[in-house]
């Protein structure tokens, strides 16, 4: 039997950093966000022997054993391990299935666009169509968390579950105990406007966001006045302000708050920008771009850009002389899909 799954990536339009606990559970977290044309894939296989394969082909990873044999959740695809191990656990009786899991990304790993969290919602509804399990869209995301959070004991937040699952523009909400996602119902010439003012830029460098992350923990635990903790607020406002921009067609002021929101998320924590960063930044403002930021925690990963469309194609000549790339993209209304391949 094969079923596979994809799951859109996405970027944070604000609020970043505030769905990282135990900031949420202490001040509540609030994120904009909205899904891509660029996914992460899962196809799972069911084999007749008695072994597990995973590949990871886009870092051409492989992982082999005897399905008897006790499975260590380490090292290399340790996500793909975990994830077997938990359905297994909590949804096959403990006991377990020979199969293949097989992914791709279409981002590499520490982009900023959410790709170690989509991949596990992609991989999780291809178990889900698999075995029919009873999971609705929340419990989906909240289990995709738990993996990665828990079981793999991963730093990070929780808007990339929520959003690779239900897809769209969503304003989301994180609290100690409950999660709600809000889909945004955002008109077509909205969205075709917004997508002409955006250059999504790849920097070339990936990341590990766990010092970042460590930084905004630290901040959380802070007294009210301090400025990290300050700006974390900032941030977390910043949703708000996108949210009433987006919703009035006013791009305008998207991309001013943009521009603040991007000065307090540097303040939360000093690996959030380096040189190059800067650099890059400082070219793209001299050549039209009105504002940027990086996408996800910092540190390297993609940066969206707005500009005028009419200087686009300029801006994107001058970047295209750096060492990072400017990726196509359109915005995407649906979340994780995954379907049972029926052999003709």
């Amino acid at each position: 039997m094969i079923v596979r799954a994809k799951a859109p990536l996405r970027i944070g339009l604000a609020g970043g950093g505030t769905d990282v606990s135990p900031y949420s559970d202490k001040y509540g977290g609030f994120i904009l966000n909205v899904t891509l044309d660029m996914f992460a894939y899962a196809t799972i296989q069911t084999r007749d022997d008695d072994k597990i394969c995973f590949s990871a082909q886009d870092i051409e990873q492989k992982y082999t054993q005897n399905i008897q044999d006790k499975l260590i959740v380490e090292d290399e695809l340790i996500l793909h391990k975990a994830i077997y191990k938990r359905v297994i656990q909590d949804f096959n009786g403990g006991k377990p299935i020979a199969l293949d899991i097989i992914t791709f990304s279409d981002a590499p790993p520490g982009s900023g666009l959410g790709s170690s969290s989509t991949m596990v919602v992609a991989i999780l509804a291809a178990f889900r169509e698999l075995l029919k399990l009873p999971l609705g869209e929340y419990d989906l995301a909240h289990l995709a968390y738990e993996i990665e959070r828990e079981d793999c004991k991963l730093s990070g937040g929780k808007q990339d579950q929520y959003a690779a699952t239900f897809g769209g523009f969503n304003f989301m909400e994180f609290y100690q105990d409950r999660v709600l996602v809000n889909p945004l119902r955002i008109r077509n010439d909205i969205q075709n406007e917004l997508e002409s003012q955006i250059i999504l830029y790849f920097t070339g460098l990936s990341r590990d966001s766990g010092k970042i992350i460590d930084d905004q923990i630290k901040a959380s635990t802070k007294t009210d006045s301090d400025k990290s903790l300050e700006a974390l607020h900032k941030v977390k406002q910043s949703a708000f302000e996108m949210k009433e921009c987006l919703l009035r067609n006013d791009i305008e002021g998207m991309s001013r708050v943009l521009e603040a929101s991007w000065l307090a998320k540097k303040s939360t924590s000093s690996s959030i920008s380096n040189s190059y960063i800067e650099e890059v930044a400082s070219m793209a403002i001299e050549n039209g771009a009105k504002s940027l930021k990086l996408s996800g925690a910092g540190g390297g990963g993609f940066m969206m850009l707005f500009v005028d469309p009419v200087d686009k194609q300029p801006l994107i000549k001058k970047l295209k002389q750096t060492s990072g790339q400017v990726h196509n993209f359109q915005f995407t209304n649906f979340g994780v899909k995954a379907w049972t391949v029926h052999n003709i």
